[in-house]
C-alpha cells in the first residue's frame, strides 16, 4: 500500500500576515508540479510536491528555500542601491546648499 496521496496539481497558497506564498506551478525542468500529502508515520499529512520526472520526493518547505535565497540576493542588491542613492542625495544636498548660499550672497551684494 502506498504511503502517498495525490492532492492536486497547480498551485496552493497560504496567507500569513497579508503575504501570499505560493507553491511553484512548474518545476525548474518545466514540468507541471503535482502536490502530494504524506501518509507515513514519520511525516503524517506533510505536503510535498514533485514533477513527473522527479527522482525523489521534495518537501514544499525545502523547495521554497531556492526562492527565499533568490529574494535574499535581490534584497541585498536593493539595499546596496539604496545606500548608493542615499550617498548621492547627501552629495546633491551639499551642492544645493552651496548654490543657495552663493545666490543669497549675490542677492545681498545686489541690494547693497
Amino acid at each position: 500500500m502506498s504511503k502517498l496521496s495525490t492532492v492536486s496539481t497547480g498551485s496552493s497558497s497560504s496567507r500569513a500576515r497579508g503575504i501570499v506564498f505560493d507553491v511553484p506551478k512548474r518545476c525548474w525542468c518545466g514540468e507541471a508540479v503535482v502536490a502530494f500529502i504524506s501518509k507515513s508515520d514519520l511525516n503524517p499529512y506533510r505536503r510535498y510536491y514533485r514533477c513527473s520526472f522527479a527522482t525523489k520526493n521534495k518537501w514544499v518547505d525545502e523547495a521554497l528555500l531556492n526562492e527565499v535565497d533568490a529574494l535574499a540576493t535581490k534584497n541585498a542588491r536593493l539595499e546596496q542601491q539604496l545606500k548608493e542613492l542615499r550617498k548621492e542625495r547627501l552629495e546633491f544636498e551639499k551642492i544645493e546648499k552651496e548654490v543657495l548660499e552663493k545666490v543669497e550672497d549675490g542677492l545681498g551684494e545686489a541690494k547693497s
